[in-house]
């Protein structure tokens, strides 16, 4: 169903439609004379940002950071919404399907379409900052439980869809920042136009360390298991060296033999149990002396 909302501004036409249909855009473009195989790449999910100049048309694709994302995010779609927009001299067209509050605004004076989409585009850019801090949170919580607290309760899964999230992100604002490249803005707007590039840096910087710290609180809680599991094949160990020989000394004496002079000695008993001890007494002292106990 299209929900279509016409903005006469003071300079240009707005045109906000939500939730397109191929047939609704194909319409429209038999009044405005955009290429046809933009429509494709407008209602194709998934698609990731980009810049085109056709004829009188400049199109741009960009992906907000979702307001209510998926919790296990693997793709693109699972963590942004999409906006396509379409603008010339005199028109602005924004295309969507997700609901942006933005977007609703009244409060837009613009003196040109293209002051009009850098906005907006900020504005999109702005999603990312809450998410950002809270990644940013979440990693802090992850690294004081790994080292000040117990490493078991890490959940390896939370941590992987962290990673998977910030990854996603970063790839978005990373081919948005190359497309920014080719966007060339009148004198008027370099100002927003350098704004926004300063942004996009500065997210990129945020997500590089997120991803830093997720790989090192990985390979941090994966160090931490095998030093545990280390720890008790070694005190396995330690049991083993002092229980092997007094196992052999038991199972010696254990032997139901007819003929075992020791069996007759009066202080047979306490004898094996005082060698037993002082096997076990060296036993100690050597492990103690090597700094393994």
């Amino acid at each position: 169903m299209n929900d279509v909302v016409v903005k006469e501004l003071e300079h240009f036409v707005w045109t906000d439609i939500q939730n397109p249909t191929y047939d609704f855009l194909n319409e429209m473009n038999e009044t405005h004379q955009f290429d046809l195989h933009l429509i494709d790449d407008t209602l194709q999910k998934g698609h990731l940002p980009k810049f085109e100049r056709i004829g009188e048309w400049n199109y741009i694709i960009f992906r907000a950071h979702s307001k209510n994302p998926k919790k296990n995010v693997i793709t693109v779609d699972d963590l942004t919404d999409k906006i396509a927009f379409l603008f010339n001299d005199d028109y602005v067209l924004t295309i969507h399907r997700a609901e942006f509050d933005f977007l609703k605004k009244d409060d837009y004076n613009p003196s040109s379409t293209e002051e009009m989409v850098l906005c907006l585009l900020d504005k999109m850019l702005s999603t990312y900052f809450s998410p950002i801090h809270e990644q940013s949170i979440i990693m802090d919580r992850f690294e004081e439980e790994i080292f000040l607290k117990n490493a078991q309760s890490i959940s390896l899964e939370e941590l992987y869809f962290q990673r998977s999230k910030a990854r996603i992100a970063k790839k978005i604002i990373l081919i948005f920042q190359a497309m920014l490249v080719h966007f060339e803005v009148e004198t008027k707007n370099k100002a927003k136009y350098n704004d926004i590039k300063d942004t996009v840096e500065n997210h990129i910087l945020m997500y590089d360390e997120i991803l830093e710290d997720a790989n090192m609180l990985l390979s941090s809680h994966l160090a931490i298991k095998a030093q545990k599991s280390n720890d008790i094949m070694t005190l396995l160990a330690i049991f083993s060296a002092f229980f092997l020989p007094l196992t052999f000394i038991v199972g010696l004496y254990g032997m139901n033999f007819i003929n075992m002079p020791e069996l007759k000695t009066e202080y047979g008993y306490f004898v094996t149990i005082g060698v037993m001890l002082i096997i076990s007494f060296f036993t100690y002292r050597w492990f103690k002396r090597k700094g393994i106990l």
